[in-house]
């Protein structure tokens, strides 16, 4: 399966650890998955680090070897613009030059699309539902579910 990660999952990956989005990366660095990139997304992840969450370079470049170091960096061949959000076009380029199976994302306006041309557009819950039977997967997620559910108990007692 090739899969196209969206900056946000990227992002969150980075910023929050023990996310599920590095179950997802576990999954493709054991081959369930192949990751694409390109240099576009990878410039507005490291934006939006800068920016949005004050990283300083050296992290930053950190994190970019290390989705490097995941991904296969592909250079689109071609120009879209579907989307208002130039940042989303660039993740549509991409997915369609690795000719990609799915692209994960929390953005809203690529998952109304649901689909660009034979690609899908998921969650990361949808694409780690994927793996649901995978032995790694199974105790995470279940574990992330039950911690959960145990926060929002204590909060409300």
């Amino acid at each position: 399966m090739k899969v196209v990660f969206d900056t946000n999952v990227f992002v969150s990956a980075l910023i929050v650890p023990g996310s599920l989005v590095e179950v997802a990366f576990l999954h493709v660095q054991r081959t369930h998955a192949t990751l694409f990139t390109a240099i576009p997304i990878l410039t507005e992840t490291a934006r939006v680090l800068r920016t949005k969450f004050h990283q300083v370079d050296e992290d930053v470049t950190v994190a970019l070897k290390l989705i490097g170091r995941a991904a296969t960096i592909v250079k689109p061949s071609v120009i879209i613009e579907v989307l208002e959000d130039i940042p989303d076009n660039r993740i549509l380029e991409c997915a369609l030059e690795a000719h990609a199976d799915l692209i994960v994302t929390g953005d809203r306006h690529l998952l109304r699309l649901k689909q660009f041309q034979d690609v899908a557009i998921v969650r990361m819950a949808d694409f780690l539902r994927l793996f649901q039977d995978d032995p790694i997967t199974t105790p995470i997620v279940r574990q992330r579910k039950r911690g959960r559910r145990g926060s929002k108990r204590r909060g409300t007692q």
